[in-house]
């Protein structure tokens, strides 16, 4: 249980920070691709409020979330190619430097998304575990320190 904690903390800290970036982004295809993270930090913290408690179980959000979340993660890699910058990006250079540990980090993100077991509170429990183990991979290096 102090893992699926954890891993529901990270999400929720990881998520914060991208929400507060998308604000003075100037170039449309960084702007493009923080939403679509944004997408993703929202549809995370709805599923990881139910795993830890904070909101009740609701198999039609839960089902929602994961949909949207899933859908959100397939399209990091196409949201990605172009090499753009702005003052507010997060996007570390390690990403284009390595774009293919970055599409297999993003493509973990796709299939621990697409695993989880939304039926029940417990599956969404343990989804969790995957997705946020997907996100803090991916963050931790591919994100700029800032």
């Amino acid at each position: 249980m102090k893992f699926l904690s954890k891993t529901v903390a990270l999400c929720v800290i990881l998520a914060a920070g991208a929400a507060v970036a998308k604000d003075g982004v100037t170039n449309p295809v960084v702007k493009a691709r923080m939403e679509t993270m944004d997408t993703i930090r929202v549809n995370t913290g709805i599923l990881g409020n139910m795993a830890g408690g904070k909101t009740a179980f609701d198999p039609a959000a839960a089902t929602a979330a994961k949909t949207a979340l899933a859908a959100a993660a397939a399209q990091i890699v196409a949201k990605f190619e172009a090499n753009e910058d702005d003052p507010v990006s997060e996007a570390a250079p390690a990403i284009w430097q390595d774009f293919a540990g970055f599409t297999a980090k993003a493509e973990a993100l796709v299939t621990a998304a697409e695993a989880m077991d939304v039926a029940s509170l417990e599956g969404v429990k343990a989804g969790m575990g995957a997705v946020g183990g997907a996100c803090k991979a991916c963050h931790e290096a591919y994100r700029a320190k800032k």
